[in-house]
């Protein structure tokens, strides 16, 4: 088995096929692996087959909230550019929550929803953020579920969405983003550059 997929100490020692069937999201990819097998051993099967956007989907789901987040706002910030002035609230927000996941800063990126332009998606990473702890909310919110998958279905979106913005380097990006995920799996922070594998 791939060396690319030890020690992701982030991740729950539970089978990737029941971490999917709580998100209640499917792969495309047949997966030969036994119901049982751990995330590290389907992830590798995945690479093995090409199966790009199935290992994102997979990685999604099986990194925590919090993580999660952070690699759909790397994702963001990987088309939107560096932090200026003129960044979407909605990142911003979610950002702040990654730093600081307080119920305050879970409002904050809630709003952000509604201020948002209609062609702003970054709005991906604030509804991770919203349903990050598999509620509706904050607050009176808290004692409703969120619809299963819903964060990590955000968060995996707004890794495509980078994926499809920088689409003239594709292949190349897309492994960026599962490295990434890795890192963060591994308990790093994500940064990364090109060259690292």
């Amino acid at each position: 088995m791939s060396e690319r997929f030890k020690d992701l100490v982030k991740i729950p020692a539970e089978p990737a096929a029941k971490m999917l069937s709580q998100a209640n999201i499917l792969l495309k990819t047949p997966i030969e692996a036994p119901p049982t097998a751990l995330v590290e051993v389907v992830l590798a099967e995945l690479d093995a087959k090409g199966a790009l956007i199935d290992l994102l989907l997979l990685l999604a789901v099986v990194l925590p909230p919090r993580e999660r987040v952070w690699w759909a706002c790397m994702a963001a910030r990987d088309y939107v550019g560096p932090k200026s002035e003129k960044d979407p609230l909605s990142l911003t927000k979610s950002e702040d929550w990654v730093f600081n996941p307080s119920d305050e800063n879970r409002d904050a990126a809630r709003d952000s929803l509604d201020h948002a332009y209609v062609d702003d998606d970054t709005v991906n990473c604030a509804i991770a953020v919203l349903y990050a702890d598999g509620t509706l909310g904050p607050g009176d919110l808290a004692q409703y579920p969120a619809p299963a998958g819903a964060a990590e279905a955000a968060a995996f979106a707004m890794n495509m969405v980078a994926l499809g913005e920088l689409s003239d380097k594709f292949e190349e990006h897309g492994q960026l983003l599962i490295d990434r995920a890795i890192n963060i799996a591994r308990g790093g922070n994500g940064q990364i550059n090109l060259v690292e594998t």
